[in-house]
């Protein structure tokens, strides 16, 4: 009897940790297009959906249709379907969101850098320009620091940030380490001088 509430307690001691921590991750991670949701409703089992959120942004959900997920937390869009159910077709809904399968998270780093490639950025934090470049086993001695770039798609228009490494690693300004979004392209050029 004792064996076995030392294994309980162990078990207990390795599996909530674990699971707390995904619960964590989960409450700050914003919803990507490509991830797949499990949605339940309580006492509504015919409202039970598994959906992967579109390019655009957005799930189809029974009943109310289209949602806009993307970049909402799972809370968040716990409540918007809550309210939207409670809008026109329950008096009150009990709604469940759980990530099933994450978006992959990646950043490329090109260029000047000792290991270029794609790269997997973590699920509970944000990744900046400085750590995506330690992941690629930093720069070359060929690189100009201060011209590193960031490239993303936003809102269907390509855009451009210059991070002047120069700024952040000798004077301090840690506020211009801009924070890489899933996709995004960081290029070190190489100096010509």
């Amino acid at each position: 009897m004792k064996i076995f509430i030392t294994i309980l307690l162990l078990a207990a001691v390795f599996v909530v940790p674990v699971f707390a921590a995904d619960s964590a991750a989960q409450g700050k991670y914003k919803l990507q297009p490509t991830d797949i949701l499990q949605i339940t409703v309580h006492g509504q089992p015919d409202l039970t959906t598994k959906t992967r959120i579109a390019a655009d942004g957005y799930i189809s959900f029974p009943l109310i249709g289209q949602v806009m997920a993307r970049g909402l937390t799972v809370q968040d869009l716990e409540e918007k379907i809550k309210e939207l159910l409670e809008k026109d077709y329950l008096v009150k809904a009990e709604v469940l969101v759980f990530i099933d399968e994450y978006h992959p998270r990646q950043v490329s780093v090109m260029g000047e850098v000792n290991k270029p490639g794609k790269f997997d950025m973590p699920d509970e934090r944000d990744m900046t320009v400085l750590e995506a470049v330690a992941m690629a086993e930093g720069f070359t001695k060929d690189a100009d620091v201060n011209r590193t770039r960031v490239m993303r798609i936003e809102d269907g228009k390509r855009k451009t940030l210059i991070v002047k490494v120069k700024d952040i690693t000798e004077r301090g300004e840690k506020e211009k380490d801009v924070v890489v979004q899933p996709d995004d392209v960081v290029f070190v050029p190489e100096s010509f001088f």
